[in-house]
């Protein structure tokens, strides 16, 4: 359905009773006022013109109430906005110099966190020193924008140009600041490096640490599960358990250098006893190897040396006292050096059973030095024999050999010169002549077949010497 609204006089709608007015009063007709109209278009263009007068009388007082400037304040207002302009200005510079200082208080910090040295201590009583001087750059800037309300009405254009000068002025002094601030920053540059560098290696350092500890906890309960105590590991871990807490408490605490130091040292002394203990079980099999080996090395040389004497006697037979006077004691010394060898075997014995590891080791070092000095000497008594026997049937033989090494050094010092270099030359020959003393001394009956060889020895170790000379010094002449 469509709704029809109502009629006046719609009978819907109940009629409200009308009220009569009385009529006014009759006037004569000559007393009645004549309302005198102005023609249509005359009466709209009046109206028209009286729009701008109402519009200037009515919105001042609509502004005014809302505590707005005027609009046209002329030279004040003028001076005004460039006094604003000069605020705004200064405040960005107080920002911006504030951001940097704080930024590079984070740096000084950094760095007397890190480093202690001269020159970071001079580093942060610069900083102090221009922190006064930010200071009595921001005094002289708040004091600035306190002196002057710019928002004031009556606000006067000398006020304005003053408050403008001031803070144009202030502006100026925190822009000098901040280049100060800039220039102090960048020579901070290589201790601020040296300082993030310390800082980045400081977490890794205490993980790597706490880590070691943890792998070499673990190493030693391992090697005491297949039966080794291993007693001096498990001391030397718990003496890290005081360095451990150190490290939990923090550089804020010990600082950052002592606490890389500490982890650092943790690392390597936590990494060697995990090391030590993962090589017991081996270590363990090494020294019972060794053990045996001695052992039976032990009883060899005590059969050799049993035929040191009758080398002796076949030397004391045939060959002058000089030959073999130096080999007298070899028989009496191997026996000695073999008693002492098993001693040191058996306390070594002891000392793996005792689970001693590092004595053990020192014992077998010290019987397997013992059992070399005698396998030496034992050695001797039958290499001299042999060669004596050697140079008996035919010394021509040895004499050739140091020949040989006597002439091929001359060639050398005489490669590419007309005359040798005396300090070549005068070696050469004299061991040439030592050569001849010694062939000389092989005439007779009894000849010391020993000082012979020992002397072509010695000839050939000289012209040796003489030879390396030679090579060293055109080796360092050569392009």
């Amino acid at each position: 359905m469509t709704a029809t609204p109502a009629q006046p006089y719609s009978p819907s709608e109940p009629r409200a009773p009308r009220t009569r007015r009385a009529a006014p009063p009759l006037l004569p007709l000559r007393s009645r006022p004549r309302p005198h109209r102005a023609p249509g278009a005359l009466r709209d263009a009046l109206a028209l013109l009286g729009l701008p007068l109402v519009a200037a009388l009515v919105l001042p007082a609509a502004f005014a109430g809302g505590g707005t400037r005027r609009w046209f304040g002329g030279r004040a207002e003028n001076q005004r906005a460039e006094a604003q302009a000069a605020k705004d200005a200064a405040a960005a510079a107080f920002y911006e110099l504030d951001t940097a200082q704080r930024d590079l208080r984070i740096s000084i910090e950094t760095i007397t966190a890190v480093d202690s040295t001269p020159a970071a201590r001079r580093a942060v009583t610069d900083f102090e020193a221009l922190g006064r001087r930010i200071d009595e750059a921001s005094h002289r800037y708040i004091s600035a924008v306190d002196a002057h309300d710019l928002d004031r009405d009556d606000l006067e254009a000398s006020a304005a140009s003053q408050a403008r000068a001031r803070l144009t002025a202030a502006k100026d002094e925190l822009g000098q600041v901040k280049q100060e601030l800039d220039r102090f920053a960048d020579g901070l540059g290589p201790l601020l490096g040296k300082a993030e560098t310390q800082l980045a290696r400081l977490a890794p350092a205490v993980e790597r640490a706490r880590q070691a500890l943890l792998a070499a906890s673990n190493a030693l309960d391992t090697a005491r599960g297949s039966g080794l105590r291993a007693d001096d590991l498990a001391a030397r871990l718990a003496a890290l358990s005081p360095e451990l807490t150190k490290l939990n408490q923090g550089a804020g605490q010990h600082g950052v250098p002592g606490t890389l130091e500490r982890a650092e040292r943790v690392t390597r002394e936590a990494e060697a006893v995990r090391a030590e203990a993962e090589r017991l079980p081996e270590r363990a099999a090494e020294i019972d190897h060794r053990l045996v080996s001695l052992r039976t090395r032990a009883q060899a040389l005590t059969t050799r040396s049993e035929q040191v004497e009758p080398v002796l006697s076949e030397l004391r037979r045939r060959f002058t006292a000089a030959c073999w006077q130096d080999l007298q004691r070899v028989p009496g010394l191997a026996s000695e050096n073999v008693a002492q060898a098993e001693a040191r075997l058996a306390e070594a014995r002891a000392a793996r059973d005792e689970q001693r590891w590092a004595d053990a080791t020192a014992l077998l070092s010290t019987a397997r030095a013992l059992l070399n000095t005698t396998d030496e000497a034992v050695s001797a008594a039958g290499d001299r024999l042999r060669r004596l026997n050697a140079v008996q049937k035919d010394p021509e033989q040895e004499i050739e050999r140091t020949r040989f090494t006597i002439r091929d050094a001359q060639r050398l010092a005489m490669a590419g010169r007309n005359t040798p270099d005396p300090r070549h030359a005068r070696p050469l020959d004299d061991a040439v002549a030592r050569l001849e003393r010694a062939i000389t001394g092989l005439q007779g009956r009894h000849p010391d077949y020993w000082h012979f060889l020992t002397e072509t020895e010695e000839v050939r170790a000289t012209v040796g010497r003489v030879v390396a000379l030679i090579r060293e010094e055109r080796g360092a002449t050569a392009p």
